[in-house]
């Protein structure tokens, strides 16, 4: 990426400034679309050393070594596993990003919120309607 691209981005402290007014312009999407791409990419990579680090033979004669670096691998591959589903999350904000509707809450299409989003920015329910979810989800009992 060249600087100027960067450089027309704004920081997240201003991000966090921005009036309401300006809740996801052009230049706010920009930078979640970047934060966005960092994070993918950044999972991407870590895929990738994994893969290379499965496919490394590590052959130990020892059992107790042997279970060790298998509940390794079991570990390594459930982390990977809920990157995958990360991964599936970014694409789907990226979505929402080009088809305008990223930072408004899918329940009550109020705006999700800078802080929430900056903590979360695949988050497609506002704090609300997510602590409603989260309520009517522990109701049912799953």
């Amino acid at each position: 990426m060249n600087a100027t691209a960067t450089d027309s981005l704004p920081s997240e402290a201003e991000i966090r400034q921005a009036p309401a007014e300006e809740y996801m312009s052009a230049r706010q999407l920009a930078f979640f679309r970047a934060l966005l791409e960092r994070e993918r990419d950044a999972l991407l990579e870590s895929a990738h050393r994994t893969t290379l680090h499965l496919q490394e033979f590590e052959s130990t004669p020892d059992p107790s070594d042997r279970a060790s670096l298998e509940e390794d691998h079991t570990l390594e591959l459930r982390v990977r596993d809920r990157e995958r589903k990360l991964l599936h999350k970014i694409d789907e904000a990226l979505v929402r990003i080009d088809n305008g509707s990223y930072g408004w809450c899918e329940d009550t299409g109020e705006p999700i919120g800078i802080p929430r989003l900056l903590a979360r920015p695949t988050a497609t329910l506002s704090v609300e309607a997510q602590e409603i979810h989260e309520a009517r989800r522990r109701m049912q009992g799953g």
